[in-house]
C-alpha cells in the first residue's frame, strides 16, 4: 500500500510530501510528477517517483494499486478544462481499487466560477463509487503574502471584496489536514470544510501590514470591473482576472468564511495566524 500524491512538486504538494515523510517511511510514499528533475530531492530521500500528466490519460495506467490512498491535488491549468483532467485520475483510481481518494476541492459556500470545476469533479468522484474524502480547502494566506510587492509599492491593499472576511490558512495547514486524512482511519466518504480559525477583513489586512512595516497602508475597495482592469493591466489574462475578481465578489458575500473548525481539528493544532504569514513574507 502506497500513499500517492499527485502534483507532488506543486506549491501544496511539496508541503504534503514533506509532512508525510515525518509520519511514514519514504518507501510508502509515491510522488506523481510531470518532471522527474523537480522531484530529485524526494527521490534522494527514498520517495517513489511516478511520471504522469493529467493531460495524458495513458500515463496513469497501472500507476495505482489496490489499497492505495491517493491525494488528487486539483490542477491549475484553468484554460484546459480541469474536470476532464481530474476524471483521468479518478478513473485510474477506480480501476485499481484504491482504498481512498482525497480531493482538494473548494468550500461548499463558494459560488464563484472558480468553484465550478471543483463541483464537477466532486460529482464524478461521488458517482465513481471510489471511497472518497472531500478536502474543501478555503483560501490560502499565500494568495496574498506571495504578492506583497505591488501592495508595498503603492501602500495600498486593493480588492473588490467590500467589507467581506476571509478564513484563510497557510498551505502547510491544509497539507497537515490532507496528511491526517491519508495516514488516519475513518475518513472514507467524509467531507471536510476547511478554513483558518480566524477570519479577517481587508481593512484589517491593511492595518496589520501598516503595523509590521511602519508604513501607512490603506485598503482601497474597488468594483469588480476596476479590479479586472488592474489585473489585466498587470499582465494577467482576462479570463483569469475575471476568476479572481469573482472570488472577491464571493468574499464580499461572506462565502469564504469557514467556521467549522475542521482544519484545526484535522491538523491537531491551531491554524497559522495571518499575521505570522505576513511577518514571514516580509522577512523573506
Amino acid at each position: 500500500m502506497s500513499i500517492v500524491v499527485t502534483g507532488a512538486t506543486g506549491q501544496l504538494g511539496r508541503h504534503v510530501v514533506e509532512q508525510l515523510l515525518e509520519k511514514v517511511p519514504a518507501e510508502q510514499v509515491t510522488a506523481v510528477v510531470r518532471n522527474a528533475e523537480k522531484a530529485a530531492d524526494f527521490a534522494d530521500r527514498g520517495v517513489k517517483i511516478a511520471l504522469a500528466d493529467y493531460n495524458t490519460p495513458g500515463s496513469f495506467d497501472g500507476l495505482f494499486s489496490a489499497g492505495d490512498k491517493v491525494l488528487l491535488i486539483s490542477g491549475n491549468e484553468f484554460d484546459k478544462g480541469r474536470v476532464p483532467q481530474h476524471k483521468v485520475v479518478i478513473d485510474a483510481a477506480k480501476a485499481a481499487g484504491v482504498a481512498l481518494l482525497a480531493y482538494t476541492s473548494a468550500p461548499a459556500s463558494l459560488t464563484a466560477a472558480l468553484a465550478d470545476d471543483h463541483r464537477g469533479t466532486e460529482e464524478i468522484l461521488l458517482d465513481s463509487g471510489v471511497p472518497y474524502a472531500l478536502l474543501r480547502n478555503g483560501w490560502y494566506h499565500e494568495n496574498y503574502t506571495e504578492n506583497l510587492a505591488p501592495v508595498l509599492e503603492h501602500n495600498a491593499v486593493v480588492a473588490a471584496a467590500g467589507e467581506g472576511r476571509v478564513s484563510s490558512a497557510s498551505r502547510a495547514d491544509y497539507a497537515a489536514a490532507a496528511v491526517a486524512v491519508l495516514t488516519g482511519e475513518g475518513h472514507e466518504n467524509q467531507t471536510y470544510e476547511l478554513g483558518g480559525d480566524t477570519a479577517w477583513s481587508f481593512a484589517e489586512y491593511a492595518a496589520e501590514l501598516s503595523r509590521q512595516t511602519g508604513k501607512e497602508i490603506t485598503y482601497n475597495a474597488v468594483s469588480t470591473e476596476v479590479l479586472i482592469g488592474i489585473l489585466t493591466g498587470a499582465g494577467l489574462p482576462e479570463p483569469f482576472a475575471q476568476i479572481l475578481a469573482g472570488v472577491d465578489a464571493s468574499i464580499e458575500k461572506g462565502e469564504l468564511v469557514v467556521s467549522t473548525g475542521d482544519l484545526s481539528r484535522l491538523a491537531g493544532r491551531p491554524t497559522t495566524p495571518f499575521s505570522e504569514a505576513i511577518a514571514a513574507a516580509l522577512k523573506g
